[in-house]
């Protein structure tokens, strides 16, 4: 029974973790980002695109097997798919990119610790020793 409670207790320390936390929230809006994006090929790229190409509807782009059950592959939802991933991976990576200019920023600018100070001023006083 002991152990019944120990494993709850590691779940309820595990859930309660920031990590967990963020990643659903991650995981949330992630999802949500993926509804926008599939809606922004969709509904705005893919009509261009068909324009383009002469009217054609990727939604309709398939073949018919004239054999057995006559299956239909449609090949243009998996195009649409291969643009929806493409897009969300460029716009992750952009997100990415800005993410790190704004962490490596907040990086460079640290506060020196005690020791550091320290050491510089045994640093400086060891010029001065030398230089005279």
């Amino acid at each position: 029974m002991e152990k019944g409670k120990g494993l709850i207790a590691e779940f309820k320390a595990f859930i309660s973790k920031g990590n967990v936390i963020d990643l659903a929230v991650g995981v949330i809006i992630g999802a949500a980002f993926g509804s926008i994006i599939t809606s922004l090929v969709d509904d705005i790229i893919m009509p261009f695109v068909g324009m383009i190409l002469a009217g054609i509807n990727f939604n309709d782009l398939g073949v018919t097997i004239p054999w057995g059950n006559h299956p239909y592959i449609n090949f243009g939802s998996f195009i649409q798919a291969i643009i929806i991933f493409l897009i969300t991976a460029l716009c992750v990576f952009i997100l990415i990119k800005v993410v790190s200019i704004f962490y490596k920023k907040e990086k460079k600018d640290p506060e020196p610790s005690k020791e550091e100070k320290l050491l510089a001023e045994i640093r400086d006083l060891l010029k001065e020793q030398n230089g005279k």
